[in-house]
């Protein structure tokens, strides 16, 4: 990866929704150039995907939750039961494997705290080996996600 790749990145992961052509202009390539590196880049694993980020608020989501969750056992069967569990709950928007005081730390979304309390119960607490939940509601957003820092030196995944 050169600057010229560091470049594509960061104005993809800015926004991926222009054309090959506003991009190619943008860090300037001619235009198969920049779909020739755009590809390597894919391919190389640096690009993983094209989506749109959604407004929670928007949505009326309007609550966010923070969950570090504790299990009885941190055998394989059991970190592989709950992380299965956890790929099949679609209310659970992230899921982290941490060290510390949690096994786990996970990010929901809902309407309102009673949203959350239904899912809580009929969710979370029914997440396999689950021992002890600590629920942290987020009071507002000081800086959100805005995508990774991409470093302008060559480096290789993986």
């Amino acid at each position: 990866m050169d600057k010229i790749d560091a470049r594509i990145l960061k104005s993809l992961q800015a926004d991926s929704s222009g054309t090959i052509a506003q991009l190619a202009e943008q860090v300037g390539l001619s235009l198969s150039a920049c779909h020739r590196r755009i590809k390597m880049l894919e391919k190389a694993g640096y690009i993983t995907g094209y989506g749109a980020s959604l407004s929670r608020e928007a949505l009326g989501l309007a609550v966010e939750v923070f969950v570090e969750i504790s299990l009885h056992s941190q055998s394989v069967a059991s970190l592989s039961a709950f992380e299965k569990a956890v790929n099949n709950t679609d209310e659970i928007l992230e899921c982290h494997l941490t060290a510390g005081n949690a096994d786990y730390l996970l990010r929901l979304a809902a309407r309102d705290i009673a949203q959350f309390e239904e899912i809580h119960r009929t969710r979370l607490a029914e997440l396999p080996g689950v021992a002890s939940m600590r629920t942290t509601f987020a009071l507002k957003a000081v800086k959100s996600w805005n995508g990774l820092p991409v470093p302008a030196a060559p480096h290789t995944p993986g």
